[in-house]
């Protein structure tokens, strides 16, 4: 992607079923959790790269022993910091005490970090300051070893401030308002309720404080407590915890907007983001691992009973689409499968656009995340190449020599890789004209193989804002002196905020919005944009069920193609000699390409919870305000 968008959060969960002895004498080390926990979190550094966190959990302690490790970071490579910091501490623990080196039992007793209970997250922030307080997991502590609770996720809530006034009302007194603070503290109420009735009933049946603990070990319902918790949750999450005895969790939203994949063999219960992570680091095909459907969690008794339970009635599945374009590693068969049809399904109109000239155009992307649908691209050119070829052929049937025929079969789509980052540019100064400069460098363009009666053809995966794309990619591209210039996005047009995760909350940042209210100014008709200001403002008060989006009208009175031509004016100046053309992927090409992620808010604003709805207007409505904040 041209434009710096922010991933998502990525979430890794192991529980090992076995004795820690089983996995030194099988694979040569009591610490296989650890190893295949980081192996986990590195095959997802593309999710996260603001910081990372571990939390591991000792089954069966005695009292006076630790049985709670964590570790975050946000340095420079949080995952690598992150396991040096538990490999240094190892490897002093075994240099000082050369006894533990084959003793499992006094390498579990002594040494942190190794567990059978181990949770990872690597963090992408969408908001707020990059801390280490603020990177997860998050730990709620407490004496009692039930009431321990670990929390971390890939998710964000729409209604935080309803969550947070509902602590309120509980008695609680929350030290923040962000919604990693809401959702661990409704859990956190909700486990110290049940464990507290647990107990009391325990009381009665004659057990004394020490013999009720085994018990609420064995009785804790961990679905009851994870359904009162999330009844007002409403937001796009994949949420996993861990209590301090063992149990543990991961629950997913009932619109099914963030991935979740998991994988149970008699050694281990595993838990990710996303699917290729399993099947690489376990070494196991792509059908043994399972989807977790909306709205249900993989729970795990620290007795190693694992059971996927319903939690919350499903909505419309409406998984998001952007996992698909361009947020999931690309290795995993589907989504590779759906990223070349995303490139195959927009090449008519790429065709028309060229009017069918495959000759004097040359076909290129944008690295690295637009590679996949470039191939799609290509293999749908190569099929316009050979029916114009087939039809040259009928045609000169008659008169047809060697040599013509020769020369008719050997023409040759031409592919080149036009774009090159420069992955080491930083723009480190901020003064705008300066850094106007410096971000017109970050891609380079290889000089030689467009001829100035060429059509140049490039793919990006998609156009959030259109930066980089002006400030950069397309005076690179001119400077080829090619005729036209056609951007190529995989993805719509995006025209509204996310509000479950991904860093597209400003509505004056999506250059398509930009656009409508250009045309909006040139059709005399940018009065309507006070008049959706005021309905949105008049629904500030209502119930997020009954609130519309008033933005789609922004958007109602132009084509998509009177959009996207208005795009390609902003994004390009009178010191670009080309023509320039932007074409974007339709909606229902995305939805045929990728049949299981049909959640499209951000193309069609058609949210797929009730709170997306106020976020939209809200956002609307900081724009009209001039405000600069979080519309949710």
């Amino acid at each position: 992607m041209s434009d710096a968008l922010k991933h998502e959060c990525g979430i890794a969960f192991i529980r090992l079923l076995k004795p820690l002895e089983y996995y030194k004498e099988k694979y040569g080390s009591a610490f296989y959790g650890v190893n295949k926990m980081y192996l986990m979190m590195e095959k997802q550094h593309n999710r996260g790269q603001d910081g990372a966190g571990f939390a591991s959990i000792k089954l069966d302690t005695p009292p006076g022993e630790r049985y709670i490790s964590r570790v975050r970071s946000i340095a420079a490579q949080p995952i690598q910091d992150i396991f040096s910091q538990i490999n240094d501490r190892i490897n002093k623990e075994l240099v000082d005490h050369p006894e533990y080196t084959d003793n499992v039992t006094l390498q579990k007793k002594n040494i942190p970090y190794i567990g059978e209970v181990l949770l990872g997250h690597v963090r992408y922030g969408t908001f707020g300051k990059n801390s280490v307080e603020s990177v997860h997991p998050f730990l709620r502590q407490n004496n009692w070893m039930h009431r321990n609770l670990i929390v971390a996720g890939n998710f964000n809530m729409t209604n935080n401030d309803v969550l947070f006034d509902n602590l309120v009302r509980l008695g609680q007194h929350p030290k923040d308002k962000v919604d990693t603070v809401t959702v661990m503290e409704k859990i956190g109420h909700f486990l110290d309720s049940e464990v507290a009735k647990l107990y009391k009933q325990l009381k009665k049946e004659g057990y004394n404080k020490i013999d009720a603990s085994p018990q609420i070990v064995e009785r804790l319902n961990v679905a009851k407590i994870l359904r009162k918790s999330s009844r007002d949750w409403d937001g796009g999450y994949a949420m996993a915890g861990m209590l301090g005895h063992g149990d543990a969790f991961v629950l997913r939203d009932p619109a099914g907007i963030r991935p979740t994949y998991y994988y149970k063999d008699d050694e281990v219960v595993v838990v990710a983001s996303e699917r290729p992570v399993i099947q690489t680091v376990f070494n196991v095909p792509f059908a043994k691992i399972v989807e977790l459907d909306p709205g249900k969690a993989i729970i795990v008794k620290k007795n190693g009973d694992t059971s996927v339970k319903r939690i919350i009635e499903p909505l419309e599945r409406k998984a998001c689409s952007f996992e698909r374009i361009y947020f999931s590693r690309g290795s995993d068969a589907e989504i590779y499968k759906e990223r070349k049809d995303l490139g195959k399904l927009i090449m008519p109109q790429v065709l028309e656009e060229i009017n069918h000239d495959t000759v004097n155009t040359v076909f290129s992307f944008i690295p690295n995340t637009a590679e996949t649908s470039f191939y799609g691209m290509v293999e749908a050119a190569q099929d316009e190449l050979n029916k114009q070829k087939n039809e040259t052929i009928l045609s000169e049937k008659e008169t047809l020599t060697d040599e013509r025929l020769s020369e008719i079969l050997s023409a040759r789509l031409r592919t080149e890789k036009i774009a090159i980052k420069d992955a080491k540019l930083r723009t480190f100064i901020t003064e705008d004209s300066s850094r106007d400069d410096l971000v017109a460098h970050v891609y380079d363009v290889t000089y030689g193989v467009v001829k100035s009666d060429d059509n140049l053809v490039i793919i990006d995966d998609s156009i959030v804002r259109g930066t980089t794309l002006k400030k950069s990619i397309i005076k690179m591209m001119d400077r080829l002196n090619p005729k036209k210039i056609v951007i190529v996005s995989s993805a719509p047009q995006i025209r509204y905020p996310d509000c479950y995760g991904i860093d597209m909350a400003r509505l004056e940042g999506l250059i398509a919005f930009q656009a409508a209210l250009e045309l909006l100014k040139e059709d005399g008709n940018y009065d309507l944009v006070e008049k959706v200001y005021e309905k949105c403002k008049a629904q500030e008060n209502l119930a997020d069920a009954e609130v519309q989006n008033f933005v789609k009208e922004i958007y109602s009175g132009f084509s998509d193609q009177e959009i996207s031509d208005k795009i390609a004016e902003l994004l390009s100046d009178k010191t670009v000699n080309a023509d320039v053309k932007i074409i974007y992927q339709t909606v229902d090409n995305l939805h045929q390409a990728c049949p299981k992620n049909l959640g499209d808010w951000y193309f069609t604003g058609d949210y797929p919870t009730i709170g997306g709805n106020r976020v939209v207007n809200k956002a609307f409505i900081n724009f009209f305000e001039g405000k600069n904040e979080r519309a949710y």
